[in-house]
């Protein structure tokens, strides 16, 4: 129900919202120093819109939501736009582009009772789209008068904009002269400016080689490019174009024999003709479910564009229907915009909690207010440690901005001070461990803060969920809940216990009958048969992950030379540093990791390497010293398979694509790991290739 008086928390909310929007686009478009993310803008901005619907008497003349744009930036002449370039409504989820394409049919129903004749021309049922990328980069509008580019602009207000003509001209993908014997006396084209991102890279490096800051993202290159005062600075920086629409007056067009355009898909191809770059994506959809495929496809696709992409544009191919519908007062109603999930997102900070790791680690947890982000639900995000906190200065209630780090984890990019409600509490660091309550310790030389309880109980649970993890020991059947439960009443209190386990004690847990208990009795016995390098990874020794675990199995072939050597020894092995080799040694040195040792080899572990003459492959001079990645799913090797496979060839395996890399083995479904190579120059292997070069 409506509240008829809200109160002062919203009353204050609106307030700063409005004067975070009003900042930012000043900064936007005045200053030419954008300070924040266009997801993060439009989701504020969709907040403040909420509020305003929910409390109308609150509006103000001076909302955001109440202005067309902004004013242009003064460096430049400021000049009035033939024609309004309009921003798009966007649409977010299919639900959305539903219901526009119902307002269109219901607009074009409407038009057509008031215009006689027009009712017969209506098409029945879905509307005819065509489908675009949307190209994250710059507005630009163009004039030409008798086919001689004669007026750059920038987008500005939608009204208005800046005069950038001779940064246009720089930009070989827009001609200067259109290819047309009888050209028209005036013509409007619009497209976008942006930055391919391999150039954006090169910018960046060269920015960072000489001290000044690196532009965000390739779109934010792209608006300062444009802004620039010298325009040989504009030309250095090779921008692109695409054109994507065409302001024709239809008498001209007759005048000049020129072709007839009556639909959005001819006026691309006319664009095409007449010498610009059309994005070559486009497609002419003729139903919601083209639509929504169009969409799929493209969400992962668009990854390896040379340039980046933040959605698609829909438009009603038919320009009569266009011209029927006409514009709101911010938008065209005969277009919209499908914008892909974002990769950041503002949501309130409710609390937070602190978790204990298998290694003592306390890692701070935000719980956040539900936001969907990269197209899934985020309810809480990592804040890393105790000085990350201390960064963030963050307050319980504040509106944090929250992203993906790697794709996957949920992380707290920044918070936003101006939004923090009055009275907010700063979040601290707990002086004790919140699951055994002993006092923690933070070492000097590291970020982290620590519980040094071995006997933990968040510890323990770590540990042997660590265990029995697919990549370590692969116990099938043991999950997080049963390790809890088994921990919880002293049934284990470390991995060594889970080899005494017994089906009988199995069963007096909850929702453990006979048949489930043996089954896991069964995957426990068999879990001994694993090879000495998933044992090593499974002992959770810390920097050693399981493409390490394999590296150091491989030259000490048996536990007793692991246990013996020196931290100079181990360091010598390629791809393993001082500090892992530090750790292992400091963990062998351990009494309580010594009898644990002792206990895995009679319950009967693998600690020595058992290598097969006849399955050994010999080490290859063109993989020797070479670092690979793998991404994506192959077509008949398992990634494990393939990490083997390199590595006993006498590659090195990593998780990440760097500088350093020398191959990306990529499968089907790859993501981010192969955009990154492409901007890198990181050569690219097929599942095949690999093999050959293997074989070679």
């Amino acid at each position: 129900m409506t509240e008829i008086f809200p109160n002062l928390e919203i009353q204050a909310r609106l307030l700063e919202l409005r004067k975070v929007l009003q900042r930012t686009s000043y900064e936007y478009y005045v200053l030419d120093a954008p300070t924040m993310e266009d997801s993060v803008y439009d989701a504020l901005y969709r907040e403040l819109q909420a509020l305003e619907a929910q409390y109308p008497q609150l509006i103000t003349p001076d909302s955001p939501t109440q202005r067309v744009g902004e004013k242009p930036t003064t460096q430049f002449v400021s000049v009035q736009h033939h024609i309004p370039l309009f921003s798009l409504e966007n649409a977010f989820v299919s639900s959305d582009v539903k219901a526009w394409q119902e307002r269109c049919q219901k607009g074009l129903t409407s038009n057509s009772e008031e215009v006689s004749g027009v009712s017969s021309r209506l098409p029945k049922g879905f509307l005819d789209n065509v489908c675009e990328l949307k190209i994250d980069g710059s507005a630009i509008a163009l004039t030409y008068e008798h086919g001689v580019l004669v007026r750059g602009a920038t987008r500005g207000d939608g009204t208005s904009g800046e005069d950038i003509t001779p940064n246009i001209k720089t930009i070989r993908s827009i001609p200067l002269r259109l290819n047309l014997e009888n050209p028209p006396d005036h013509l409007e084209i619009r497209g976008e400016a942006f930055l391919p991102i391999a150039v954006f890279d090169e910018i960046n490096q060269e920015r960072s080689q000489q001290g000044d800051a690196l532009f965000a993202n390739p779109r934010n290159a792209a608006a300062g490019t444009l802004r620039q005062l010298d325009s040989r600075i504009v030309a250095k920086r090779r921008l692109d174009f695409f054109a994507y629409t065409i302001h024709i007056n239809q008498a001209d067009f007759v005048l000049q024999n020129l072709p007839d355009i009556s639909s959005q898909w001819q006026a691309l191809e006319f664009l095409q003709t007449i010498g610009f770059r059309v994005n070559p994506n486009k497609r002419l959809c003729k139903s919601l479910q083209e639509l929504q495929d169009y969409y799929d496809f493209w969400s992962t696709e668009r990854l390896k564009l040379p340039y980046m992409t933040d959605g698609m544009v829909m438009k009603l191919n038919d320009l009569s229907q266009q011209e029927q519908l006409g514009f709101t007062q911010k938008t065209p109603r005969w277009a919209i915009a499908w914008k892909y999930p974002a990769e950041e997102m503002p949501t309130i900070i409710e609390a937070v909690t602190v978790q204990v790791g298998r290694t003592g680690t306390l890692t701070p947890v935000a719980e956040l207010r539900p936001v969907l982000l990269a197209g899934t639900t985020v309810s809480r995000a990592t804040l890393h440690n105790r000085d990350r906190l201390a960064e963030l200065d963050l307050h319980l209630g504040d509106t944090a901005i929250v992203r993906k780090a790697g794709e996957i984890i949920p992380e707290v990019v920044r918070v936003l001070p101006e939004l923090r409600p009055n009275g907010a509490i700063r979040f601290v660091m707990p002086t004790h461990c919140p699951e055994c309550s002993q006092p923690v310790f933070k070492p000097e030389d590291e970020a982290a803060t620590r519980c040094i309880n071995l006997e933990c109980p968040a510890i323990v649970r770590g540990a042997i969920e660590h265990w029995v993890s697919r990549d370590a020991l692969d116990i099938n059947g043991i999950g997080d809940k049963l390790v809890r439960q088994l921990v919880t009443e002293n049934h284990i209190t470390s991995v060594a216990d889970v080899y005494d386990l017994t089906s009988d004690q199995l069963q007096t847990l909850d929702r453990m009958g006979q048949k489930s208990a043996d089954k896991i009795i069964a995957a426990i016995a068999q879990s001994k048969n694993k090879p000495w390098a998933r044992v090593l990874y499974g002992l959770g020794i810390r920097h050693v992950g399981s493409v390490n675990a394999q590296n150091i199995a491989d030259n000490f072939p048996n536990v007793e030379l692991l246990a013996r050597s020196t931290p100079e020894a181990i360091a010598s092995i390629f791809g393993i540093g001082e500090e892992i080799a530090q750790a292992i040694y400091e963990w062998f040195r351990k009494e309580a990791n010594q009898n644990l040792i002792q206990r895995l080899q009679v319950s009967g572990l693998q600690f020595v390497s058992e290598k097969k003459d006849n399955q050994a492959i010999a080490i290859n001079p063109n993989i020797t010293g070479k670092t690979f990645v793998v991404t994506g799913t192959l077509p008949t090797l398992k990634r494990d398979e393939a990490k083997a496979l390199i590595q006993s060839a006498g590659g090195k395996v990593t998780d990440s694509v760097s500088k350093k890399t020398n191959y990306l083995v990529v499968g089907a479904d790859a993501g981010s790991k192969l955009e990154k190579a492409q901007s890198l120059g990181v050569q690219c292997l097929s599942e095949e290739d690999l093999l050959n070069l293997i074989d070679s």
